[in-house]
């Protein structure tokens, strides 16, 4: 009978996503050092590695100048922090976690939104820093193109969250965060974050536009370079977050039929 009436119980609003969630979620990750530290502290070396670049670029008057290299340090901490945040569902998996939630009447679907949702926090944190520091090492940018890039470059980072959350399902916790850091950076390297594409081998600039990377490189860039826009750029960065998220999802499932 108790059975009947859990299966047949009616579904919260929004699935289960609400804001109670949410703010516990966004607690947890606070409190997890390692995680600030991959938001915080890997953008900020980053971006002093490659401080004498920039000051080279300046000098000749390179169109790959400071603000190019700012943005692009930027996506790649935003990309890092949202992929680590979503992978942290890995812990959540070694603890049993996954499989409790099958006692809530918690939608898959509104499950992986809050992680996507808290995991993007983390990327918001990492644009913020790296553009503090690019505005005290002088990268001068209008208001407007500031906030229209900083937007892009973090809304553009979902695709990471979403892969962040399917490599979390997909591996085991003492395996996920470490693949996240080598694996977003071939993914960087590749879609042109440090390296203007332009400079890179034949080889690399054919594979770039099929890497999830390209889309959200060329989009958080859009409003510094100019030019025209291309569709494909979104389609790239809509296509791989559909991607990851029902690969997500479908694996969530997983988890929660396991007795």
């Amino acid at each position: 009978m108790n059975l009947d009436r859990l299966a047949n119980r009616a579904s919260p609003p929004l699935g289960g996503f609400n804001l109670t969630f949410l703010a516990i979620e966004v607690r947890r990750l606070v409190r997890n050092r390692r995680t600030l530290l991959i938001t915080i502290v890997v953008p900020v070396i980053l971006f002093e590695l490659f401080k004498v670049n920039r000051k080279l670029a300046a000098a000749s008057s390179s169109e790959f100048g400071p603000a190019f290299s700012m943005v692009g340090i930027a996506v790649y901490g935003s990309m890092l922090a949202a992929s680590a945040g979503g992978a942290r569902v890995a812990i959540e998996r070694a603890l049993g976690w996954s499989r409790q939630l099958r006692l809530t009447p918690l939608r898959p679907a509104a499950y992986i939104a809050i992680k996507l949702v808290t995991a993007m926090l983390l990327g918001l944190v990492s644009v913020v820093v790296v553009f503090v520091l690019g505005a005290n090492d002088g990268v001068d940018l209008p208001i407007a193109t500031w906030l229209t890039i900083g937007l892009l470059a973090w809304l553009t980072s979902l695709v990471f969250a979403a892969l962040g959350l399917f490599l979390g399902y997909l591996l085991p916790s003492e395996n996920a965060l470490q693949v996240i850091g080598p694996l977003v950076g071939v993914l960087s390297l590749v879609g042109g974050l440090f390296i203007p594409l332009s400079l890179m081998p034949d080889l690399v600039q054919q594979i770039a536009p099929f890497t999830p990377t390209y889309g959200v490189v060329e989009i958080a860039r859009f409003p510094l370079v100019g030019g025209s826009f291309d569709v494909l750029w979104l389609v790239n960065v809509v296509g791989w977050t559909a991607a990851f998220g029902v690969l997500a999802a479908l694996l969530f499932r997983r988890d929660t039929r396991r007795t």
